[in-house]
């Protein structure tokens, strides 16, 4: 089968992109060849004024170039030839004598988008689901097709260094906004005004309006304007990625090289720079963890899948609410919003409305669909209507007792085929099943806060969980737009036992005489996206303090040393967050450390101690838990692992999570340092067993 089919309307080539076999378009070496056929073909056929490009997905235009060509290639010399040979197409597009227009509905994005910036004139559709983006640098490289000369020339530097940097999305209303689409339509009507938008360009040409506002004008328009653009792009960008990331400051190198040399010399540099981010370490990581969580999407066990079209959410708070919202809005389902009284379970239904209203005064989604996606979600004080869920969250304080209480209420009113699942951070699943009279029915899906925003989904099976059971949490958990890892139950499974030793560590080290400021900002230097203070205030000290009683038993019996502090501090008042008393005070929005803290670890006097060392005791902690984690089963895979330690808990991603890092480094410098370690600060640095065997033959997890 065809990758893109011919064919002629009103004197228009209309070229159809319809990848066979998969969901999505992307940009693949044979596509690029056959497209260059019909560019040879059309130019000298002297009754087509034009081409119109289109695409026969539902939802689709171009997801980006196949990752498969660049994952196939190694150096940099080979990264950079394949960035060469993209550019060949594109600068054909752009040069074609012919016009070219782009009709975009779904997603637009990386090579795609660059296609559409080669291309004469874009339309889009003004559906929700048309979104564009540059978002290669997520992937460690930058825009290589011309995407970081093109797009600073259509939209302005500031607002495409805004949009790349970063790799964040652009909706189509914003995108007509700025200049980046030409028109918007309806979905429906983008191939008859595609055909109207060539004989427009051929007949007439287009002129198109710069959208930049004066102050950009002018601050764009001289060098000295331009140099201080980027110097504050560059100061910005190392404030926020601390250096570790090599890509995004390339993405700035070559911009500014093509407004200081010219286009054509801009493009050329731009295929060097794209030869040497995609040779980094960093990259090769970050594709790495594309490919893994790609995976993650497939459910492994998708012929057991039970149908769910009702959810019960019990608890309206943050994380019920949370996990109503991904719920309605990415997988469709209909909830039932439960709390103990109306008034809370409304509250958690205004939460959710608020941020559909936000994205309709955006123009991101309409407000037809704000109202027909807010009419999903029901608020309740009462299991009236459970007889029609299929699966229930159940998403309340973290108390065995209750929470064992509620799975009894839930079967005495749901079927027998009714999923049982608790969002338990800590808590043994095998426990909370013990009330239950269907324990094969009781999974554990562990959400992170905020649900919207966090990808993973922690799915935990007892040996009494049965595989339909957990084959459709994982349905589910994908539907919710999560990249879903299972693992075995335990205390604190798998995310929240690595995490336990690292805060741990963070407590001592504090107790030891380091200041709160000089944790935190260590650790994001180290690559976390917080520190571990500031975690431990978001998450709640008595959830920290909870958390560290339920898993004291495991790491004490192997010497382990646990800081007393967190259950002293919730004693004394000092909840996080959530009361503004915690490590930090948050008066007035200002975020401060809280000195008084410190009477309870030795008084406001503090000495640092040395950085690497401090680094390496709180990192190691969590590296050396995962290893333990694999050992005793509670994973599955390293893969897994590492998944659940960069998307649950914000492990650097560059590093490909703590297997992969473990790999980098080798298991016998990590043992070496284990042991270094454990002879200095305890036996707590004791290496899993897994890594010294590893480290003895000289093994990989990958």
């Amino acid at each position: 089968m065809s990758y893109l089919n011919l064919t002629t309307e009103d004197s228009v080539a209309i070229i159809t992109l319809d990848k066979p076999g998969d969901k999505v378009n992307t940009l693949t070496e044979n596509m690029m060849e056959q497209f260059t056929e019909f560019l040879d073909r059309i130019e000298t056929d002297p009754g087509t004024e034009g081409i119109l490009l289109i695409s026969g997905k539902p939802d689709n235009f171009i997801a980006g170039a196949d990752i498969e060509m660049f994952k196939a290639r190694d150096t940099a010399d080979e990264l950079e030839q394949l960035s060469r040979d993209g550019h060949a197409i594109m600068d054909r597009i752009e040069a074609y004598p012919k016009p070219i227009v782009v009709a975009i509905h779904g997603s637009c994005m990386g090579g795609g988008l660059e296609l559409s910036l080669a291309a004469h004139y874009r339309i889009a559709s003004n559906h929700s689901k048309t979104v564009m983006a540059l978002p290669e640098v997520k992937l460690g490289v930058i825009p290589g097709t011309g995407g970081t000369q093109r797009l600073p020339r259509l939209i302005g530097i500031q607002k495409a260094l805004g949009y790349m940097l970063p790799g964040s999305n652009i909706y189509a209303y914003k995108a007509k906004k700025i200049g980046l689409v030409d028109e918007l339509i309806h979905k429906d009507a983008l191939k008859e005004a595609g055909i109207k938008a060539v004989h427009k360009l051929s007949e007439s040409g287009y002129q198109r309006k710069d959208r930049r506002s004066m102050v950009e004008k002018i601050l764009e328009g001289n060098p000295i304007g331009r140099s201080i653009i980027f110097s504050q792009a560059r100061k910005k960008t190392m404030g926020q990625t601390k250096g570790n990331y090599p890509a995004p400051l390339m993405i700035i190198d070559a911009v500014e090289y093509g407004f200081k040399k010219g286009k054509r010399k801009g493009l050329n540099n731009e295929c060097v720079l794209f030869g040497k981010a995609g040779a980094t370490t960093e990259s090769r990581a970050l594709v790495n963890l594309f490919f893994g969580m790609t995976g993650a999407k497939k459910n492994p066990q998708k012929e057991l899948v039970k149908t769910v079209n009702n959810i019960g959410v019990l608890g309206a708070g943050l994380m019920g609410s949370g996990i109503a919202d991904v719920s309605i809005n990415k997988g469709k389902y209909s909830v039932l919003l439960k709390d103990m009284n109306t008034e809370a379970a409304a509250k958690g239904e205004k939460v959710i409305w608020d941020a559909l209203n936000e994205k309709a005064n955006k123009r991101i989604i309409t407000k037809f669909e704000r109202d027909q996606i807010a009419s999903r979600v029901s608020g309740t004080d009462s299991y009236d209507a459970f007889d029609k869920v299929d699966l229930v969250i159940e998403a309340v304080f973290e108390d065995l007792d209750l929470k064992k209480k509620i799975i009894q209420q839930v079967e005495s009113v749901t079927g027998d085929n009714c999923i049982f699942a608790s969002n338990t951070s800590s808590l043994p699943i095998s426990k909370i099943a013990e009330a239950a009279s269907r324990p094969e029915n009781v999974i554990g899906m562990h959400y992170f806060s905020p649900v919207q925003k966090m990808p993973l989904l922690e799915i935990i099976v007892t040996p009494q969980t049965a595989e339909w059971v957990t084959a459709t949490a994982y349905e589910v958990g994908v539907k919710q737009g999560k990249t879903v890892i299972v693992v075995n139950d335990g205390p604190g499974f798998y995310t929240t036992r690595i995490l336990a030793p690292y805060i741990n560590e963070a407590l001592l080290l504090l107790e030891e005489g380091a200041s709160i400021e000089f944790l935190d900002k260590i650790m994001k230097q180290f690559g976390f996206p917080v520190g571990p203070m500031a975690l431990l205030d978001e998450v709640g000290m008595d959830v920290g303090a909870h958390v560290a009683e339920t898993m004291a038993p495991i790491f004490n019996a192997r010497g382990g040393k646990s800081s007393e502090k967190g259950q002293e501090l919730v004693d004394a008042g000092y909840l996080g967050r959530k009361n503004k008393k915690g490590l930090y005070t948050y008066d007035d929005k200002k975020k401060q450390v809280n000195v008084d803290i410190y009477d309870h670890f030795g008084g406001i006097s503090r000495s640092n101690p040395d950085t690497e060392t401090a680094q390496q005791r709180m990192a190691l902690m969590m590296i050396n838990e995962a290893a333990y984690s694999l050992q005793e089963n509670i994973l599955h895979s390293p893969n897994d692992g590492d998944l659940g330690a960069i998307l649950g808990l914000g492990f650097p991603p560059f590093t490909g999570g703590p297997f992969r890092y473990i790999d980098q480094r080798g298991a016998g410098a990590i043992c070496d340092l284990l042991n270094e370690y454990s002879e200095k600060f305890g036996p707590r640095f004791k290496p899993a067993d897994i890594l010294s065997e590893y480290a003895k033959e000289g093994k990989k997890f990958y």
